[in-house]
């Protein structure tokens, strides 16, 4: 897995790359809390999918309209009601779940309008946020969670152990899996202890059948 240092990564982040490499050429993609939508735009230019992108800021929404990427300002934690049933072959949220209300109910609504769901999330379980808690008595700050307990806009943290514990509750196949750490690169001891090691995880998911 590539370093976001790497030029020959055209979309920054390495957990954004990871996503990409999971979505074949000419997909139809939604992608929600999609920011500037500059993940969309070059996954567009790259691999030639079609899509939409999902955000309630305005001011992010007008840089999605002036990049050429279609845009729908909505909350996510009111579902995805504006899509029908199968209108995507992935529906991505990047670094976003920890912040909704309803986490469950987004999970879900992704596989109704979608084949694959694609979440990344920072992992809780993290050895160092252990160490700030169990040394410091104290909500740990990290790269990865750098908001103070009072000013986070992360409402549901969970740990990789716990997100698989909810898919199995709904029914959720787990396709891939990948986690990496504070440098945005993966390694043989991650993916043995990926709850333990692991500050970012990706996970690919679809229906059970």
């Amino acid at each position: 897995m590539k370093s976001n240092t790497n030029t020959s990564n055209p979309y920054g982040r390495s957990d954004l790359h990871t996503i990409a490499r999971w979505i074949p050429d000419g997909s139809r993609v939604l992608d929600l809390g999609c920011g500037n939508g500059d993940f969309l735009k070059t996954l567009k230019q790259e691999k030639q999918v079609t899509g939409y992108g999902i955000e309630l800021d305005a001011e992010k929404i007008a840089n999605c309209v002036a990049s050429g990427v279609n845009v729908i300002q909505t909350n996510l934690d009111q579902g995805l009601a504006d899509f029908d049933s199968n209108s995507f072959d992935f529906v991505v949220l990047s670094l976003t779940l920890q912040a909704v209300h309803r986490p469950r109910l987004l999970l879900q609504e992704m596989l109704r309008v979608g084949q694959h769901g694609i979440v990344t999330f920072p992992n809780f379980a993290h050895w160092r946020n252990r160490l700030q808690i169990a040394l410091g008595g104290q909500m740990p700050v990290s790269k990865q969670l750098p908001h103070k307990w009072y000013n986070t806009p992360n409402i549901h943290l969970c740990t990789i152990k716990d997100f698989k514990v909810l898919c199995e509750e709904l029914g959720i196949k787990v396709d891939t899996f990948a986690a990496l750490n504070s440098n945005d690169a993966d390694s043989a001891p991650i993916s043995i202890l990926p709850n333990l090691l692991g500050e970012i995880a990706l996970t690919k998911f679809s229906r059970k059948t």
